[in-house]
């Protein structure tokens, strides 16, 4: 079988099991911060195995996309080495949700593995945790030999998604690859070498792990397995590795093909260590890399540097590197992932769809690599030059790894060519340092955990939200009470609280809209809501203040929204998605929501994307916005089956927790998105929108901020009264404002120009005269001068029409403004050999608190102490004295 059959049989199978088939979510989870990337199949489920949600399935099966290369999983430095480590893999998984537990995932497993793939039982090894009875009796029951059941302890069968989250006991299956079947014994599982791989974890989910490390029993015990679809199908295509399967070779092959040389396999065991092998070794990685490149830029992740975003940069640099090694000249790497969106693009379409981006993205880094390479080099030389010793620091060769890309055997090769040695022991304890230091940034963020009160309410009743068709419901019934999250029986004035309704017009904070607020009131009393959210799946919260009278759980209310809020909530809502769409027509559709903020005075929209917005976008966006709000177009709304909506297109929103029915809003022809936030009527009840920023808010995400309606027309009045302002005080009218700012700074221009050349002259003048102060160091001219008033390039000017005089020499000009100096040293083309404008520059910032540097024969520094600025002018002498000695 193929990859992609092994794939869907997989899923075939679980679905005649009565298990849902569930796409994979994106490898960005916006949702959990505990996560760099997705990295398990169980990530998009996880709320489910918490607790914090409900859908309308218990099983589930599917084939999730994953990327480990940060955080607790990280396989980076082990791709390429070893038969079946990646950055980028497929994971197939079957899932209970408080359904069935160990037997019924054992007996699944079996029932696949053995029956339906005819794997042989003697290949096959299960292991279980040190104590768990259970599953070590359920396998015998299946059929396995009670001497191919092995026990492990917690580093081998404890499973866990992170630091923090659900985990549980589980049991592998494993499988020995030899020939040689007397080698195929239990020291082999969890052992060293290729020869005997795990291939499908069964996590029996019991517990979740909090921040400190205390388990807590999850509410119904779950299943969740996952199985390498790699792993499976080097097995089931008779490879004894990943590399050599359709789901990998081809690309090895391309990149072969793309260089000029020949892969070498490797199917007999062992990684060989000639010229060979280190090429083959080179075309492991950037295979794997490219396929993690493609899929991380398709799911919005671009490189940059910082979290995911550097993550992403680096496996790109890995392999940018490689393909230099093989002799590849930049830009080539988006050859190779444009070959990665053709092999992969029909069972994951969103590469189809992305393959633009795919593209430019990547060219671009690979320039940028390209560009940084050099100067990585360049600064390895620098390093070289200033090391004491022979030995160059394992701090400034981590710098030259981390910041520049220089891979190891550079940075050896280089050194070793000048007589140096690098000290790869300090080189490791700084790698382990930023390992340790991201594995504690990402620690910290722990999944938010329902309280027990809530969770007990959601279970007993869910609130029926009746906010679509109303913003005012009466007869609503008070359902508890809670004041500092215990329930109480009564309320009095004054009392901070939090009401729970039976029904309610209120819209709880979701999916960016921020809740409404309004009063919940009787004949005799009123409770201003001042908060509305939803600390469970289908409970709904009103947090506020008994403004007076008295509440008891039962009593019958009216509940009114602040109508006139609603409204401007409605139009900025209605107006993100209209902005949505926009983005995606004008920049292409790999924009994606990374999240948003829908509150009455504003709208804040993040969305992926590599690059600032043009002016051209930017207007074309708002255009685009505006004619639609003109359209004066019906808002649709329609509840259908999850599954029928993704399919006529309907876009999934950020921060959504989608049940197996869902809302679709959609604008007929222009936008169609799923939502249960609440929308204006007609486009038309906007009003308009204008766009107030566009900004970068982390890499490969920007945020815009809007307005709408009577925002978007106070905004218009505000700008219209600042260019009126504007025009009057430069005496012409708002229509001949750009001519006359024009006329103005060309003035500007002029009189600078004229100033400048006025400076230039006196400088002259004044330096003209230090020519005559001109002291001999050592046979070498050497001029000093303190000038005022003169900018960099005016100083360089100077500069050379001084050393044009001298003909052969060194002049240093300093400069002191507002308390901080400037220092310029200039050197004859005759004295490079002997002087080094950077190097003496260097030791004369130091003086004046700074430091600079520069080229041998012009260097400039910065320097915070103007009150050291003749002491550095009198150590110019010394220090070239000191060079001239060297």
């Amino acid at each position: 079988m193929t990859g992609h059959e092994i794939r869907q049989k997989f899923l075939d199978f679980f679905a005649q099991n009565g298990h849902r088939i569930v796409k994979s979510s994106p490898l960005l989870l916006p949702n959990d911060p505990t996560l760099l990337f997705a990295n398990a199949g169980m990530n998009q489920f996880k709320n489910l195995f918490l607790g914090n949600e409900k859908r309308e399935y218990r099983r589930a099966t599917s084939s999730q996309k994953c990327v480990r290369a940060g955080g607790k999983h990280n396989d980076l430095d082990e791709v390429g080495r070893t038969a079946r480590h990646h950055t980028f893999f497929e994971m197939l998984g079957n899932f209970s949700f408080g359904d069935y537990f160990k037997a019924e995932a054992i007996g699944f497993a079996w029932h696949l593995l053995v029956t339906e793939l005819h794997l042989p039982i003697e290949r096959l090894w299960f292991t279980v945790y040190t104590n768990d009875d259970e599953a070590f009796e359920l396998w015998k029951a299946a059929g396995a030999p009670a001497d191919r059941i092995l026990r492990f302890a917690e580093k081998e069968n404890f499973w866990e998604m992170g630091e923090i989250g659900p985990c549980g006991p589980c049991s592998e299956i494993h499988y020995y690859l030899g020939d040689d079947m007397s080698l195929n014994t239990p020291e082999k599982v969890n052992g060293p070498g290729d020869d005997t791989i795990e291939i499908w974890n069964l996590v029996f989910m019991q517990y979740e792990r909090d921040a400190n490390g205390t388990l807590h029993p999850l509410p119904a015990p779950s299943v969740d397995t996952g199985m390498g679809l790699e792993r499976i199908a080097a097995i089931l295509q008779h490879k004894r590795t990943n590399y050599e399967t359709d789901l990998i070779r081809p690309i090895i092959d391309f990149i072969a093909q793309l260089c000029g040389r020949t892969y070498h396999s490797v199917e007999t065991g062992g990684i060989p260590t000639d010229q060979d092998s280190e090429n083959a070794f080179s075309m492991r990685v950037m295979a794997d890399h490219a396929r993690a490149t493609a899929f991380c830029i398709a799911d919005g992740i671009f490189p940059g540097n910082d979290g995911r975003a550097y993550v992403l940069r680096k496996i790109m640099r890995r392999a940018l590197w490689h393909g230099h090694r093989l002799g590849l000249a930049s830009p080539f790497f988006h050859r190779i992932t444009s070959f990665v969106v053709e092999l992969m693009g029909e069972p994951y379409p969103e590469l189809v769809a992305a393959q633009d981006t795919i593209q430019q993205v990547v060219t671009t880094e690979d320039r940028l690599f390209s560009s940084t390479l050099t100067s990585g080099v360049k600064r390895l030389e620098d390093i070289l030059k200033k090391t004491e010793g022979t030995e160059i620091k394992g701090s400034d060769a981590f710098m030259l790894y981390d910041t520049y890309g220089l891979r190891e055997d550079l940075i050896t090769y280089i050194a070793e060519r000048s007589g140096y040695t690098v000290d790869w022991e300090g080189f490791g304890a700084e790698l382990e340092e930023q390992r340790r230091r991201a594995r504690e940034s990402w620690k910290g963020f722990a999944a938010r955990k329902v309280e027990e009160v809530y969770r007990t309410l959601a279970e007993q009743a869910t609130t029926i939200f009746t906010g679509y068709e109303e913003t005012g419901t009466t007869g609503v019934r008070i359902r508890t009470l809670l004041v500092d999250g215990a329930a109480v029986s009564a309320l009095s004035e004054g009392a901070e609280a939090e009401v729970v309704l039976d029904r309610t017009p209120f819209y709880a904070e979701s999916g960016g809209q921020i809740g409404d607020s309004g009063v919940l009131e009787s004949d005799i009393a009123r409770f201003r809501v001042r908060q509305t959210y939803s600390p469970a799946t289908g409970l709904t919260v009103h947090r506020g203040v008994v403004e007076y009278g008295t509440f008891k759980c039962g009593d019958l209310l009216t509940a009114q929204i602040d109508h006139a809020r609603r409204n401007r909530v409605r139009a900025n809502h209605t107006g993100t998605h209209l902005l949505h769409a926009a983005l995606q027509q004008v920049l292409g559709p790999h924009v994606k929501q990374a999240g948003s903020l829908v509150a009455p005075e504003r709208l804040r929209f993040d969305f992926t994307h590599f690059a600032p917005l043009t002016e051209e976008q930017f207007l074309e966006v708002e255009r685009l916005v505006n004619v639609e709000i003109l359209r004066n177009e019906h808002v649709h709304t329609a509840l259908m089956p999850l599954e029928e909506a993704v399919n006529s297109g309907a876009m999934a929103l950020f921060g959504e927790k989608y049940g197996d029915h869902v809302r679709v809003v959609s604008v007929p022809g222009f936008s169609r998105e799923l939502c249960g936030g609440t929308h204006v009527r007609a486009t038309g009840d906007i009003g308009m929108l204008k766009i107030v920023s566009d900004s970068s808010i982390a890499a490969g995400v920007r945020r815009i901020e809007a307005v709408t309606g009577v925002g978007a027309f106070e905004r218009f009045q505000v700008v219209e009264s600042q260019l009126a302002a504007v025009a009057q005080r430069l005496n012409t009218s708002p229509d001949g404002l750009l001519p006359q700012v024009d006329r103005v700074l060309a003035q500007l221009r002029a009189a600078q120009k004229e100033l400048d050349a006025i400076k230039m002259k006196l400088a002259s003048a004044t330096a003209g005269d230090a020519l005559t102060r001109i002291r001999s160091v050592k046979d070498v001219s050497v001029l000093t001068q303190q000038v005022e008033n003169l900018d960099a390039g005016a100083r360089r000017n100077l500069a050379d029409e001084l050393l044009g005089k001298m003909k052969s020499g060194v002049v240093v000009l300093a400069q002191a403004e507002d308390g901080k100096v400037s220092l310029l040293v200039r050197v004859s083309e005759s004295l490079k050999g002997r002087l080094h404008a950077g190097r003496l520059v260097g030791q004369l910032a130091v003086i004046v608190g700074g430091k600079g540097g520069g080229r041998p024969d012009l260097a400039e520094a910065g320097g915070r102490d103007a009150s050291r600025l003749g002491e550095a002018l009198d150590a110019v002498y010394t220090v070239t004295e000191q060079m001239l000695g060297e």
